[in-house]
C-alpha cells in the first residue's frame, strides 16, 4: 500500500468523522436548550454528556488534539452537573452552548494545515472560564503522547520517590491485525493523555520479526505505561477503559489502579509473559525502569522504584509466538479490567467473524449508508436523460402502430418512472433537520430582545428534496428573526394587551397538492396596513389614492419591495429593509412563491409554497401555435372548452365565470406573442375566435388561473432544465425540457402567471421575476 493510498484512507477517515462529529454537535445543542428549560431531566443531562464525551472521544483517536483538550474541558463540567455537584444556572448554560460553537469551529480547522490563533486563544478563555465554573483550579498543561514517548527516561529520572505508586499502570498489547483494521497506537496514547499526565510510556518491540519475515501491515507492539489521573479528578476506570473501546477486538488491555497491591502486578506480569521467565525478568526490568513499587519475588527486590536502570534504552522481550499465556498454575484473581485476548492472524476466522460477531459500534446507524451529493446529482441527471429516451422510444412505438413494440415500450416507460420516484426519494430529507437549528436562533435573539419566546415545532417529519432544505435555511432563518424582532412583543407589553407574558414562534410544515407548505406564524402585534402605506406613499411606490383602494394582500406584498422598512430603529436583529426582497427572490428562484396574512393584535402568518423536487415533475403538456408548454400536473385542476367570455375578448387577459366564481384567465398566445393555430399572431383574430381552443384550469397556492391554450397534449414526464441568461427576459417560465420527438417545451412559472394576469387585469406593469433554475 503507497503513502498515497494512507493519505486517502485517512482522509476518507477524517471526513466520516467530521460528518458524525456534526450530527453530534447537532445533538448536543439540542440536549443543552432542552438542559436550560428542564435542568431536572436526567436522561436529557446524560445525552448532552454522550454527545460531548463521543466528540471528544474520536477527535482523540485521529489525533484532533485541540478538539480532543477543548471537549475533555466541557464534559468535566458536564461530569459535575450530572453527579449533582453543581446546577445548571443562567451562566453555566451561556457557556457551555459558547463552547458548543468553538467544537464547531475546531472541527472547523481539522482539515486545515494551520489553526487560527483567534481560534486556540477563543478555546483557552472558554477552557478557563467552564473551569471556574466546575470549581477547579486551572490544571497544568498536559504532555501528548509523543513527548512522553521521547523524553520519558529524562522525566523519570527527576520523578518524585512516591510518584510512581499514585499512578495507574497500563498494559497494551495491541494485536497483528490492529493496523490493518485502521487502528493507530499513538492516537489512543495521545488521547490517554488528554486525560491526565503520561508519567512514563516504554514501548515493547521484542515481538518484531527479521526484517525478512516482517509484514509491513501488521502490529507486533506493546507499551507500558505509568498514568497519573490526579489533576483531572472526573478520569476514574470507566474514563480509562472508553480510551480504548474502539480497540477492544483488537488490543489487550490491562488496567491497574494506584492502589493494587503486589498481587495483582504478579498476576498481570505472569499473564504478559506467559510462563517464560526470560520475558518476566525483561519485563520486571521495564517496570522497575518506569517506576512500578517492587513486585513480589523480584530478585531485585532491594532496587529501590526510584532508582532508574543504567541504561537509557528499554530492554527487548525475547519474542512469544501468541499473547495467549502458555498452561500455567492459574495465579491468584487480580483486580485487572482483561481484554479478551487477539490471536496473532484474525483473518483465518474472518468468515465467522462477518457472520457471527456483532459490529461493535451497531445500533441505526447501520441501516444507513453515506452517500455523495453529487454522486446523487450525477444519477438524478442520468435518470433525467432516461425518463427523455423512454419518452422518445413511446413515441416511436405510438407511430409503428405494432402492439408487440408499443406493449414494451410502456413497460419501460412504467419502470423508468418507478425508478425515477426512487431516486428521488433518495434526496428527500426531513424539513425538521432545518426546523431543529431555529432552537439555538430564537433563543439567542429572545435574549438579545429581552423577550419571552416558545418555540413550537410541527411536521418535522415532512420530506423535501436535500437541495431544497438547504437553500430555504437562510429565508426561513430571517423570517424567524423578523417574527421575534418585529412581530412578538415585549412581556410587559403582552402583558398590557391581555396576552401571556411569553409569546408564541410556530414552524409548521406539510404536504399539499404536491408542494410542501412550510408557514413560520407568531400572536404577535401583525402587520400595520395604515403605517406601510404611510410608508409607501412616502417613499413614493404609490398615491395616496392608490392606497386607499389596495386590498390587505397587496398591502402586505409591498414589504417585498427592495429597501422596505417600517422600522423606527435600526437594531442589531433587523430594520434596515434588507432581506425580504432577498426571500422572496430565493423562494422564487426555487419555483415557490411566499405570502402572508395578517392580523393586527393577532399575529402574522408567512407561507411558503415550494415544489417538492427541483429535478423531474410530472407535467401535463399543451400546445399553442407551434409552441409547446407544459403545467405542472399538480397545479391542473380541470380542462374545459374556452368560455364564450374569453373568445370575444380582445385583451391578454380578463376574467370569467365558472360555476359562480370570477376567475382570472390569461392567453398565452397574445402573452407571449406568437401565432396561434390558423393564424399569424395578433393580425388574425378571427381564426382565433373560431378554432377550437381549450382553458386549463391550474392553481397557484390558493389562487387559481386559466390559461388559454390551442391544444390539450396529455400527462408528459418532464425533466426541467434551466434556461440560459439569454432568456432571462422571458416572463414566468421556470425552465425548458426535451420531449421525446427532440422538441423543446417550456415548463410554466404558475406563481408568475398569476402575477401576470392580475398585474394585467389592474393596467399596472407585469411583476414576475424570471427563475433560473440551478
Amino acid at each position: 500500500m503507497s503513502a498515497r493510498d494512507d493519505a486517502e484512507i485517512l482522509a476518507a477517515a477524517r471526513e466520516g468523522f467530521l460528518a458524525e462529529a456534526r450530527e453530534l454537535l447537532q445533538a448536543f445543542e439540542s440536549a443543552l436548550l432542552v438542559m436550560e428549560t428542564d435542568p431536572r431531566d436526567a436522561e436529557n443531562l446524560n445525552a448532552a454528556f454522550r454527545a460531548a464525551h463521543t466528540i471528544k472521544g474520536t477527535a482523540g483517536l485521529f489525533g484532533c488534539d485541540a478538539v480532543a483538550a477543548f471537549t475533555h474541558e466541557v464534559e468535566t463540567l458536564m461530569e459535575a452537573l450530572r453527579a449533582g455537584q453543581l446546577e445548571v444556572s443562567v451562566d453555566i448554560s451561556a457557556a457551555l452552548l459558547e463552547s458548543l460553537d468553538q467544537i464547531g469551529a475546531l472541527l472547523d480547522e481539522v482539515n486545515l494545515a494551520e489553526g487560527s490563533p483567534a481560534v486556540a486563544a477563543r478555546s483557552a478563555e472558554l477552557a478557563a472560564r467552564l473551569r471556574v465554573l466546575a470549581g477547579a483550579t486551572p490544571p497544568q498543561a498536559t504532555a501528548t503522547a509523543s513527548s512522553a514517548v521521547d523524553a520519558a527516561p529524562a522525566h523519570d529520572a527527576h520523578r518524585d520517590s512516591d510518584t510512581g505508586a499514585a499512578c495507574w499502570h497500563l498494559s497494551l498489547r495491541f494485536g497483528a491485525d490492529a493496523l490493518r483494521n485502521g487502528l493507530d497506537p499513538l492516537a489512543f496514547i495521545r488521547y490517554l493523555g488528554s486525560l491526565g499526565d503520561l508519567r512514563a510510556v516504554r514501548l515493547l518491540d521484542g515481538d518484531v520479526p527479521a526484517l525478512a519475515a516482517l509484514d509491513a501491515e501488521s502490529c507486533h507492539l506493546g507499551f507500558e505505561i505509568r498514568f497519573d489521573s490526579r489533576a483531572h479528578p472526573a478520569t476514574d476506570r470507566a474514563a480509562i477503559e472508553q480510551v480504548f473501546e474502539f480497540a477492544s477486538e483488537d488490543a489487550a488491555v490491562g488496567i491497574l489502579p494506584p492502589d493494587a497491591n503486589a498481587a495483582d502486578y504478579e498476576a498481570l506480569l505472569a499473564e504478559r509473559s506467559g510462563g517464560d521467565v526470560e520475558r518476566a525478568a525483561a519485563l520486571r526490568a521495564v517496570w522497575q525502569e518506569i517506576g512500578v513499587p517492587a513486585v513480589a519475588g523480584d530478585n531485585a527486590a532491594t532496587t529501590t522504584a526510584a532508582q532508574p536502570m543504567p541504561s537509557a534504552a528499554p530492554p527487548r522481550l525475547p519474542p512469544a509466538a501468541k499473547l495467549e499465556p502458555a498452561p500455567a498454575p492459574a495465579p491468584p484473581q487480580p483486580a485487572i479490567d482483561r481484554r479478551q485476548h487477539i490471536t496473532t492472524d484474525r483473518r483465518e476466522n474472518e468468515p465467522d467473524r462477518r457472520d457471527g460477531v456483532r459490529d461493535r459500534r451497531a445500533g441505526d446507524d447501520t441501516r444507513y449508508v453515506r452517500v455523495r451529493a453529487d454522486k446523487l446529482d450525477r444519477l438524478i441527471d442520468t435518470i433525467g436523460e432516461l425518463v427523455i429516451a423512454g419518452s422518445g422510444a413511446q413515441s416511436a412505438a405510438l407511430a409503428a402502430t405494432v402492439p408487440a413494440v408499443l406493449e414494451a415500450a410502456e413497460r419501460v416507460c412504467d419502470l423508468v418512472e418507478e425508478v425515477r420516484d426512487g431516486a428521488l426519494s433518495l434526496r428527500m430529507v426531513p424539513v425538521g433537520e432545518t426546523f431543529a437549528r431555529f432552537h439555538r436562533v430564537v433563543r439567542d435573539v429572545s435574549k438579545q430582545l429581552g423577550k419571552e419566546v416558545e418555540l413550537v415545532l410541527t411536521g418535522g417529519d415532512t420530506e423535501m428534496d436535500k437541495a431544497m432544505v438547504d437553500a430555504i435555511a437562510d429565508p426561513l432563518t430571517h423570517l424567524v428573526r423578523n417574527s421575534l424582532d418585529h412581530g412578538i412583543e415585549l412581556p410587559a407589553e403582552r402583558l398590557a394587551a391581555g396576552k401571556a407574558a411569553a409569546g408564541r414562534l410556530a414552524l409548521h410544515a406539510y404536504h399539499e397538492a404536491g408542494a410542501i407548505v412550510i408557514e413560520v406564524s407568531d400572536d404577535g402585534r401583525g402587520l400595520a396596513r395604515e403605517r406601510i402605506l404611510a410608508k409607501a406613499v412616502e417613499r413614493g411606490l404609490l398615491t395616496a389614492e392608490a392606497a386607499a383602494e389596495l386590498d390587505d394582500a397587496a398591502v402586505w406584498d409591498m414589504i417585498f419591495a427592495p429597501g422596505f422598512s417600517t422600522a423606527e430603529q435600526v437594531t442589531a436583529v433587523s430594520g434596515r429593509g434588507v432581506g425580504m426582497d432577498v426571500v422572496r427572490r430565493n423562494v422564487q428562484a426555487l419555483r415557490g412563491q411566499i405570502s402572508i396574512a395578517s392580523h393586527a393584535g393577532r399575529g402574522t402568518t408567512m407561507q411558503l409554497r415550494l415544489p417538492l423536487t427541483l429535478a423531474i415533475i410530472d407535467g401535463f403538456l399543451t400546445r399553442v401555435g407551434d409552441v409547446h408548454y407544459v403545467v405542472p400536473l399538480e397545479a391542473v385542476a380541470e380542462c374545459i372548452d374556452l368560455p364564450d367570455e374569453c373568445r370575444a375578448a380582445a385583451s391578454v387577459a380578463g376574467t370569467f365565470h365558472l360555476r359562480g366564481e370570477i376567475l382570472p384567465w390569461l392567453d398565452l398566445g397574445r402573452y407571449y406573442g406568437h401565432a396561434a393555430e390558423g393564424g399569424q399572431g395578433d393580425t388574425n383574430e378571427g381564426a382565433q375566435r373560431t378554432a377550437r381552443r381549450s382553458l386549463v384550469l391550474a392553481r397557484a397556492g390558493q389562487q387559481r388561473i386559466g390559461l388559454v391554450v390551442d391544444r390539450l397534449l396529455g400527462e408528459q414526464q418532464t425533466v426541467i432544465k434551466p434556461l440560459a441568461s439569454i432568456f432571462a427576459p422571458l416572463k414566468a417560465l421556470a425552465g425548458s425540457t426535451i420531449l421525446g420527438s427532440g422538441e423543446v417545451a417550456l415548463v410554466l412559472d404558475m406563481a408568475g402567471l398569476v402575477a401576470a394576469a392580475v398585474g394585467l387585469r389592474r393596467g399596472a406593469a407585469v411583476r414576475a421575476t424570471p427563475v433560473t433554475l440551478p
